[in-house]
């Protein structure tokens, strides 16, 4: 796969020196570091102008991480084991595997929540607590929102959100805790990357994905591309790529 960034006023992102620039192959966990390097571009070579990144909303960009808010899952009560599973990375970043060839997992904690006053809402019992490092439970957790009804709540309607009445938010405690504004407005991994470095993102909608700008790129050069010799060589199929994304003029940006 390949990916860039583009600009009406400059096409594909790069220095002005054409040296440093942030196509290539990758793979979703790549994302972020292409990302990171777009904004290394843009900061080092264009400090003076405003910059506005606009994603689609394929799925390597909306990707949350791993310990973010998610009602799905939650118990209703407080919980000794409730944690969110993720791959056990190690420090050279690269997921750990057990003598069967599979993946280890570990749990770790899920995020803390924020009231609407900016405030953090602890996911899980303090130090000091009767039952400090227990999860709180989804009734403690909506009680404290001032929901003081939450413990009679049932936790869910039947067995998905999707049985749940239509257009109505507080019908169990899974939809309550749901519609609240902390989990309503979970970041992505790239939205929360884009916004620490002081740049605006902004997410297309999930329309249908020909109607993206960047669409008119990669029109012209899988057209170019088409135009070059069949190869069985890996080298020549990424020059060729490579050769008409440079040939993409400004005009179909």
């Amino acid at each position: 796969m390949v990916a860039d960034f583009f600009s009406a006023e400059y096409g594909w992102l790069q220095s002005p020196d054409g040296k440093e620039s942030t196509y290539g192959y990758f793979d979703n966990n790549s994302i972020q570091q292409q990302s990171e390097m777009a904004m290394d571009v843009l900061t080092r070579h264009y400090p003076d102008e405003d910059h506005v990144f606009i994603f689609d909303n394929a799925q390597t960009h909306s990707k949350q991480a791993d310990d973010a808010l998610s009602a799905l899952w939650m118990t209703k009560n407080p919980s000794a084991n409730f944690g969110v599973e993720v791959i056990d990375i190690g420090p050279d970043g690269k997921p750990h595997y057990a003598p069967d060839g599979k993946v280890v997992k570990k749990k770790v904690w899920m995020a803390n929540g924020h009231f609407t006053d900016g405030s953090e809402q602890e996911s899980y019992f303090p130090e000091g607590h009767k039952m400090a490092g227990q999860f709180k439970g989804i009734a403690q957790i909506l009680t404290e929102w001032g929901f003081l009804e939450a413990h009679k709540m049932k936790l869910q309607c039947k067995s998905s959100f999707s049985s749940c009445p239509v257009g109505k938010t507080a019908c169990c405690c899974h939809q309550l805790l749901f519609s609240q504004p902390d989990f309503v407005q979970v970041d992505s991994i790239l939205e929360n990357e884009v916004k620490s470095h002081g740049f605006t993102v902004i997410f297309l909608p999930k329309f249908h994905c020909e109607l993206n700008p960047i669409e008119q790129c990669w029109g012209y050069a899988k057209q170019c591309y088409c135009l070059y010799p069949a190869s069985s060589s890996e080298e020549d199929l990424e020059k060729n790529v490579v050769s008409c994304l440079d040939n993409v003029p400004l005009l179909s940006m």
